[in-house]
């Protein structure tokens, strides 16, 4: 199903999201920088987008299962004169040791995992102790807002995605897929139950998405 979308991808969560999913990366981007990571593995990369907003600087590899996506990362890459080493992998079986990376990031990946909990905790396994996990995932409306940016999100992508993209499959599937993911409280429960400390969530676009971060514990209880 991705790969028959990936040719329109980019288009479709630019007009989706009315260009919003280009500020949420910025704010993972800076997440990133303060952070000034040795190494960072960005699982479910799909066209590449937020691994290469990662400043140059850091050293970055990115994942993802679907070929057609990583073979559109990599011309990105090239364009843009860009060193991002690319592999496909299964983000529940990543093909690397413990405690491989600083910091591991998804942006609108974790959702799609077949099962959440063992997929979140291959994240935590890849995670050198103190290492971050940042993860940007669509999440439910709320405040004043929330009727209408509900509305948006259960009408508008199933109809405009099925249009641009010509999959009426994909864009019944991910609109779904938003409404069966667990809300915040329950997500950043479940990443401290798998061993994060520091978990918070911040809400992005009146909570049309959420950041969410936790730190893997220190072996020796010292701050890294």
């Amino acid at each position: 199903m991705f790969g028959r979308i990936a040719h329109r991808y980019d288009l479709l969560n630019r007009v989706l999201s009315l260009g919003q999913d280009v500020l949420w990366r910025r704010v993972m981007a800076r997440r990133v920088r303060r952070a000034r990571p040795g190494l960072v593995l960005d699982v479910c990369t799909g066209t590449g987008d937020v691994a290469l907003g990662f400043p140059r600087e850091i050293p970055a590899m990115a994942s993802d299962f679907c070929v057609p996506m990583l073979a559109l990362a990599s011309r990105k890459a090239r364009e843009k004169g860009r060193r991002l080493p690319l592999f496909a992998g299964d983000a529940l079986r990543l093909p690397l040791s413990e405690n491989a990376v600083d910091m591991v990031t998804v942006a609108f990946g974790v959702r799609n995992f077949e099962s959440l909990e063992h997929g979140l905790a291959e994240l935590v396994r890849v995670l050198r102790p103190g290492g971050w996990l940042v993860i940007l995932e669509f999440s439910h409306p709320h405040g004043p807002l929330a009727p209408v940016l509900g509305w948006w999100t259960r009408t508008v992508p199933p109809r405009l995605g099925r249009w641009l993209s010509g999959d009426p499959e994909a864009y019944t599937y991910l609109p779904a897929s938003v409404e069966s993911f667990p809300d915040a409280g329950a997500m950043s429960a479940l990443l401290a139950r798998l061993g994060l400390t520091d978990v918070r969530a911040s809400a992005q676009t009146g909570g049309v998405a959420t950041l969410y971060e936790g730190r893997k514990a220190d072996r020796t209880g010292g701050e890294r």
